[in-house]
């Protein structure tokens, strides 16, 4: 249910945050917690209707929290130009009647000297310089591969500002989108091996009307670029329905996925089939599967998945 109807608090201090929060759960209501970096689509706006509808048990206060994380930025990516509209983020989400607070805070991160922000640069290259940030959490085995392998400093930094986030807003529930597959299975784990009592939903991917996964960096395509970007969920929906039409060969899958993202002129990040919770390579679609895809198209960079479910005993797949 929605916890407030109108517009929602502006809260911008840490210790205000967690002060509202620990308020809200002894007025008993569960504090569910939408973390996003801002520049919000309908797919953001999903994850709040998910945390608003989160507890069957009494009133839910939800909270979005807008930050752009410099820490899982590389000095080479695009940390300076990515997309920001705080107003109209605010207009979005005062317009659901299901928001709470907004957690907004200008920084999170201790910089070394006096400086402020240091710009398209991460907290891992501001490391070492004097007393800055320097407490990082690793989920050593699930970042590795997919996104890990090209953006070697990008999980650390989302593991550590969820953390961060965590033990600000102290929430009973967080919700996290599986567009970034990837990102949601490692905060599960993160939350198991480091006992945060969190209840932690993934919320399924929601697309524009001709497939393409929302994504706030889809406003930096150029009108081509995004045509060609459909291939993404074409190749996907293709693979999905070889597989349960009994291909279960991963690597031909795999490889038919490239074929249709390089003609369509993309340049693929990786193409991989992984099972769904430890993210480990299949060889075959035998078990429950979910083929995740990154590709550039032009100067962005797009991520997409679809999950798979089997087997049954006759030998077939499921959606």
């Amino acid at each position: 249910m929605a916890a407030v109807a109108g517009e929602p608090e502006v809260i911008r201090d840490k210790a205000a945050m967690r002060a509202w929060a620990r308020r809200r759960r002894a007025e008993g209501k569960t504090v569910a917690l939408v973390p996003t970096m801002g520049f919000l689509h309908d797919g953001h706006l999903s994850l709040v209707s998910a945390a608003a509808a989160a507890s069957a048990t009494g009133p839910v206060a939800v909270v979005v929290s807008i930050y752009v994380n410099p820490s899982q930025f590389a000095p080479t990516e695009d940390l300076a130009t990515y997309p920001s509209d705080l107003a109209g983020d605010l207009r979005k989400l005062a317009a659901t009647g299901a928001v709470a607070a907004v957690f907004c805070p200008p920084d999170l991160y201790v910089r070394a000297g006096a400086g402020g922000s240091g710009g398209a640069v991460s907290c891992l290259e501001e490391a070492g310089c004097g007393d800055g940030h320097e407490t990082w959490i690793r989920v050593e085995r699930l970042e590795k591969g997919l996104c890990g392998s090209s953006r070697p400093v990008f999980f650390r930094g989302v593991a550590t500002v969820v953390a961060k986030l965590f033990n600000i807003v102290e929430p009973d529930i967080a919700v996290f989108g599986k567009k970034d597959y990837q990102q949601w299975r490692v905060i599960c784990r993160m939350v198991r091996d480091l006992d945060f009592a969190i209840d932690i939903i993934g919320s399924e991917i929601v697309r524009e009307a001709d497939g393409l996964a929302m994504s706030s960096r889809n406003v930096h395509l150029s009108h081509e670029e995004r045509e060609k970007a459909l291939s993404i969920h074409r190749s996907l929906v293709n693979a999905k329905t070889a597989a349960l039409n009994g291909n279960n060969h991963s690597q031909q899958i795999k490889d038919q996925i490239v074929q249709t993202l390089t003609e369509a002129g993309g340049q693929v990040d990786y193409v991989e089939i992984v099972e769904q919770e430890s993210l480990v390579a299949l060889e075959r679609i035998d078990r429950p599967a979910v083929i995740c895809v990154a590709a550039w198209f032009g100067k962005v960079r797009l991520i997409d998945n679809m999950e798979i479910q089997t087997h049954h005993p006759d030998g077939g797949a499921s959606i």
